[in-house]
């Protein structure tokens, strides 16, 4: 427990490249699974779930009729509408843990990244590049800035329109269709299942394809990712096998 306050869920803080354990990484997954459950049932209540309310004491005949021969009738029409602190600050609390990770310094200001350290600390570590990583939680936060934006288009769209000098943005209405922060949410929703449960990084494999492909300089993971103490124990092993006298 106390290797886990010190060093967190990293082989060693002080070293090139750093090195952090898979098996924390993925108890931090499934504990902010969570969030983009809540922002994927909130946005789909939002968009799907709700429906128009006539107020039938409010209806009035016009005495008028359509081309199909319908009377039309007027009447006060409702409908619910979300307000979405709530969901803007855990989406603010959710893009600090994503940039919380990335660093070794602001690692520690992340409570996901203690409590998965110590609860960890059971198993053998799974010693990965912090880069690959960094890079996966890189796409999340932009997803997260994205959902920021649709929740928020008033105050950004008058920070934009601050910005342009002009009109850009529309201020009395969303600008942003509704499909693209809920495709995002349940992509990320994926992503982070994977990640949690089966261990595998999407993210991850896209930086190694872009590794692959030269985009990314990145050095060879197997190179840097020797384990000294097995070396160092078998090393020993040897010395004490190779002593006169000893069996």
């Amino acid at each position: 427990m106390l290797q886990a306050l010190k060093n967190l869920w990293f082989r060693d803080p002080s070293e090139t490249p750093v090195y952090i354990n898979d098996i924390a990484v993925r108890i931090r997954a499934g504990m902010l699974l969570f969030i983009p459950l809540y922002m994927a049932l909130t946005l789909w209540d939002a968009i799907y779930g709700t429906n128009w309310i006539v107020d039938g004491n409010s209806i009035v005949d016009t005495y008028e009729t359509d081309w199909d021969g319908h009377t039309i009738y007027s009447a006060q029409v409702i409908k619910r509408t979300w307000e979405y602190t709530t969901q803007t600050w855990v989406l603010f609390y959710a893009l600090f843990e994503m940039l919380a990770g990335m660093f070794v310094f602001t690692s520690r200001l992340s409570p996901t990244i203690l409590i998965a350290s110590l609860l960890a600390q059971r198993q053998a570590p799974v010693w990965k590049p912090l880069v690959p990583k960094r890079f996966a939680w890189s796409i999340g936060a932009s997803f997260i800035v994205v959902c920021l934006v649709f929740f928020n288009p008033v105050p950004v769209a008058e920070f934009v329109n601050r910005i342009a000098g002009s009109a850009v943005l529309p201020e009395t209405e969303t600008f942003m269709p509704y499909w693209i922060p809920l495709v995002l949410v349940w992509v990320c929703l994926g992503f982070m299942w994977l990640e949690a449960i089966l261990g595998f990084c999407v993210g991850c494999k896209v930086h190694a394809l872009l590794v692959r492909m030269g985009v990314i300089k990145e050095a060879c993971e197997a190179c840097n990712n020797i384990d000294w103490d097995e070396i160092k124990r078998r090393h020993q092993a040897r010395q004490h096998s190779s002593r006169p006298g000893e069996t």
